[in-house]
């Protein structure tokens, strides 16, 4: 032993050469002293201690410097009580005391086999062979990190290098989060225990094992859902929630045996476990007194008929195949539920059911379910839908406010007792007849309802409501109405949209503020009583021959194209509408004169619209209107030229505003006496007016030759040239319109008209027009659009912003010279005059600097 420690250096590093290259494990000795590295006991456990290794620096080399060699070597903290690192006196002796020895990589796993985890730790520190061995697989399917400090990145390296673990124990305060990483990294894990004195919380989702026991006195909340383990077993005395829902392998039996246990349950989610049976839920409901929520969703072999769970509150049975009629026996037990879904289950044919308790119930593709009954006072939420044979609802509920069941077009008998009832939606119930109105009457069972809405009920012909609580009505869509009656006092608002087949209808009375009856031609018959509405539309009941209107604070009425529309009615309504400032009686071709003489009747009346009728005699509008302010006449074709004269030479309608005389036959004189004697007014309309020839007020007799000139130097603003005109003249004219004239050929504006109000001109489509020339000190529009004989333009309007030229012929130059003295000019359209050319553009900015846009083609 003395020549061992006394050998040559020369000769240790060949011996080392020759170890390495023929990969020797070297193990060193220490023979005098009381402890060695590796010993191997015949229990296959070390208790050696170690002095110290040589070839350390070597071991730190290799990949023992990851993650999950720090936590293997952590696993060997339980050992080192019995692990002496030896002192300095020690480390001397290890350089004389070299053993050789040769162990194949198979006498290695065989030695190996006899030790546990701490001690293949120990022994992977010797050298890279030893390493590599006691990292094998074989050694590692069983880990234990009870009481051992571990990250969760090092448990990760650990998965990922020995992904056919076999068990895990573990502890600590991330146990749980290394159990959910085992869960989902290691696919050989068969069994999850766990043991827990103070846990209360447990998730355990998705798990691939086929064994989850569970002992934890305190637990509480345990969710295994989605998990896929055959047997599960259960210790928790007082665990209150449970979920394993979708846990598809988990036989009827092991539910059964994993509930039962659990005395205390409250809540209990076992959905899509397909194997439950009734006898299951019966142990359930003989061993879990409390149990409150049940969700038994997707279970096909669930029938209840035979089941009593009294203290249920919550109970969802979503596409359960097995719920028939039969399956409500048993369910009216639970006297204390509150919730009820039942959607999708198939079979399903009826709901009668008396629960006191009942809140809310939803019945959604339901294919076979044709009717309900329900008796509950404190229901207040119901779903009803896609249940295509339900022909029958009876509800009787105190506290329910709002009923919607739309689409479902089996749907014939509807019976409510509703006392709380708000809102109802029926809409698209198609097979739902008149005898649904009594339902909602006064005394039909629902005294509070507020909104109705049967849209698009087709089946519905005759609809009488009598209601002083509806406010809101819809029957849009149900065209086979012919009949309408409404005695509701408070109605506020309906909506009759597509009610095309419309023959009578009576509003009285009722609170509307306004009514549109919408294209009604087949409407004969109208009552209306209403002391609030002050807007009504008519407008297209083109057979509306009788009506009765009440309403004493109408002030807006269009009975356009009501074409039957007679004197008789017009005066009645005259007398009992006296607050009406707007009618609107275009194309009513039966209104004649002594209809228009009824017009004194209305005091207030300020528009009038008598478009497109055979007025010939307009005296007794002059006559009874004095405060009309606006009078359209459009296509009024029977009118002759001295139609109009009390309006230019008697004076009529002093306050007249706005006059329409388009599409008219008036001739030229008659208009240009109009435009010259009615200074009062601000805007007219000559569009479409073929008789047209010239608006040439330079040469015109009218009142402006009543008065000279007036000549002011250029170098005047605007406001004073005002004032000096204003005693010559009290022309108003604000906008003028003649669009599509196709006759006229000259426009004149000169300064002596004194137009000094005029800001819009429109002559656009005017295609035989070829010389405008306007001096208007305050024009800000002039469109002269379309107009193709354009030849000669000139303007002379200091406030002009937007000139529209399209599709003129005008040449550049002209343009140039017209834009030339329109300082405030902004706009200009362009577009498609082709003697208008794309370089002319930037002259265009030269000579008026204001300009910000050009449109150009």
């Amino acid at each position: 032993m003395e020549r061992n420690r006394r050998r040559s250096d020369g000769e240790s590093s060949s011996v080392s050469a020759e170890d390495t290259r023929r990969k020797r494990a070297r193990v060193y000795f220490d023979f005098d002293g009381p402890h060695c590295i590796v010993k191997c006991s015949n229990a296959g456990k070390s208790s050696a201690s170690v002095d110290e290794f040589v070839d350390y620096d070597n071991f730190q080399r290799s990949s023992l410097r990851s993650n999950d060699d720090d936590a293997l070597r952590s696993m060997s903290a339980g050992e080192e009580s019995n692990f002496d690192e030896g002192d300095d006196s020690d480390i001397s002796k290890v350089d004389d005391l070299e053993v050789k020895m040769d162990l194949t990589d198979d006498l290695l796993h065989m030695v190996f086999s006899f030790l546990d985890h701490p001690n293949l730790c120990k022994a992977a520190r010797v050298c890279k062979q030893w390493w590599t061995a006691s990292a094998h697989e074989v050694f590692w399917k069983s880990l234990n990190f009870e009481d051992r400090s571990i990250s969760v990145e090092q448990f990760e390296d650990i998965c990922r290098r020995y992904p056919n673990i076999m068990a895990i124990r573990m502890s600590g305060p991330a146990c749980n989060q290394l159990v959910m990483k085992a869960i989902s990294s290691l696919s050989g894990i068969q069994e999850i225990s766990v043991n827990h004195d103070r846990l209360c919380h447990l998730q355990l989702t998705k798990c691939r094992v086929m064994r989850i026991a569970v002992r934890c006195p305190q637990l509480e909340t345990m969710s295994l859902k989605r998990s896929n383990m055959a047997q599960t077993a259960l210790n928790c005395p007082l665990l209150q929630e449970l979920d394993i829902g979708s846990c598809h392998k988990l036989p009827d039996s092991a539910i059964r045996s994993a509930v039962t246990s659990c005395s205390q349950l409250v809540s209990l989610d076992m959905s899509n476990c397909s194997s439950v049976s009734d006898e299951t839920l019966r142990e359930i409901s003989m061993n879990c007194a409390n149990l409150s929520f049940l969700d038994a969703s997707y279970c096909p072999n669930l029938f209840l008929e035979t089941v009593r769970l009294p203290m249920l509150t919550v109970l969802k049975l979503h596409s359960c195949d097995g719920i028939t009629a039969a399956s409500m026996a048993a369910i009216s037990h639970s006297y204390m539920l509150e919730v009820l879904e039942l959607d999708n289950c198939s079979l399903l044919t009826s709901v009668s059911l008396d629960l006191p308790r009942l809140q809310n119930i939803r019945l959604v593709h339901c294919r076979k379910f044709a009717d309900l009954n329900l008796m509950t006072l404190t229901l207040s939420s119901i779903l009803v839908s896609n249940c295509p044979v339900l022909h029958r609802i009876n509800i009787t509920s105190n506290s329910l406010q709002k009923l919607t069941i739309p689409k479902q077009d089996s749907l014939t008998t509807l019976a409510l007792q509703c006392q709380s009832l708000q809102e109802v939606d029926l809409s698209e119930c198609e097979s739902l007849n008149n005898s649904v109105c009594n339902v909602f009457n006064d005394g039909g069972g629902c005294p509070m309802l507020k909104s109705l809405v049967l849209g698009n009920c087709e089946s519905l012909t005759s609809v009488q409501f009598i209601s002083t609580s509806l406010i809101s009505l819809s029957l849009g869509g149900c065209r086979a109405i012919t009949n309408l009656e409404l005695t509701c006092p408070n109605l506020e608002k309906v909506i009759l949209d597509g009610c095309d087949h419309l023959e009578r209808a009576s509003f009285c009375p009722v609170g509307l503020l306004s009514l549109n009856l919408g294209i009604c031609p087949k409407l004969n018959t109208l009552s209306i009583e209403a002391p609030f509405m002050v807007s009504l539309e008519l407008k297209g009941c083109g057979v509306l021959s009788e009506a009765f209107i009440n309403c004493p604070l109408l002030a807006s009425l269009d009975a356009s194209f009501c074409s039957q529309l007679t004197d008789g009615c017009l005066s009645a309504t005259t007398v009992s509408c006296p607050l009406i400032e707007s009618l609107i009686l275009m194309s009513c071709s039966s209104i004649g004169s002594e209809g228009l003489r009824s017009l004194y009747c209305l005091p207030n009346l300020t528009v009038l619209d008598l478009s497109y009728t055979f007025l010939v005699n307009m005296q007794p509008v002059f006559d009874s209107c004095l405060q009309l302010k606006v009078l359209k006449l459009q296509a009024c074709k029977y009118l002759t030229e001295t139609s109009l004269e009390p309006l230019y030479k008697g004076g009529a309608l002093p306050a007249l505003q706005e006059l329409d005389l388009s599409y008219g036959t008036l001739c030229q004189s008659a208009i240009d006496e109009l435009l010259a004697c009615c200074t009062n007014l601000t805007h007219v309309s000559l569009n479409g007016c073929v008789n047209m020839h010239d608006l040439n007020w330079g040469s015109s007799r009218g009142q402006s030759d009543n008065f000279p000139a007036v000549n002011t130097p250029s170098w005047a603003s605007s406001n004073e040239i005002i004032s000096e005109s204003s005693e010559h003249s009290a022309r108003l004219l604000q906008n003028l319109y003649c669009v599509g004239c196709p006759n006229i050929r000259k426009v004149v504006i000169p300064l002596r008209e004194n137009c000094f109000h005029l800001l819009f001109l429109n002559l656009s489509l005017s295609a035989n027009l070829k010389v405008v020339d306007v001096t208007c000190l305050n024009l800000c529009f002039l469109n002269l659009s379309n107009c193709s004989s354009l030849e000669i333009l000139k303007l002379e309007c200091p406030k002009l912003t937007s000139l529209f030229l399209q599709s003129c012929n005008i040449d550049d130059e002209a343009v140039e010279a017209a834009i030339s003295k329109c300082t405030m000019l902004e706009t200009l359209d362009v577009r498609f005059c082709p003697k208008i050319s794309s370089i002319s553009m930037g002259r265009l900015r030269t000579i008026c600097s204001s300009l910000k846009r050009i449109f150009s083609s």
